[in-house]
């Protein structure tokens, strides 16, 4: 049984294990992607394309710069706002704000359980 307690649920996030902290990483995929993977969300990672669909910078799509596990955010090139100083910061966006558009397919062993995934699962609509 899980608490409702919000303090205790913040507490939980916080001091999460790696391997579930990686899991808060997870984002929606695009219907393509979703159709033809057969899931629904899989962890951001650097490279992929993502469009922010919450907040205010909603509708912008770019490619993912950087991923914190730490705080469970990530930034996205063309995503800055100005500091006090006048520079130009990256804006961290929450993980799960996003749509994964299209997917960073470097890693062979992403490619290899993506793929294994193809034809296993039905999307229902």
């Amino acid at each position: 049984m899980s608490s409702v307690k919000p303090s205790k649920v913040r507490k939980r996030t916080l001091y999460a294990p790696w391997h579930i902290k990686n899991k808060m990483l997870n984002a929606r995929l695009s219907d393509e992607l979703r159709s033809k993977y057969g899931i629904k969300t899989v962890r951001v990672r650097k490279g992929d394309s993502v469009k922010i669909v919450r907040g205010e910078y909603a509708g912008v799509e770019g490619k993912v710069t950087s991923v914190n596990i730490k705080t469970g955010r990530i930034t996205v090139e063309g995503v800055f706002r100005e500091n006090v100083k006048g520079e130009q910061i990256p804006v961290k966006i929450h993980a799960s704000k996003v749509i994964i558009t299209s997917l960073n397919l470097d890693d062979k062993l992403r490619k290899e359980r993506l793929e294994s995934k193809i034809g296993k699962v039905e999307v229902v609509k």
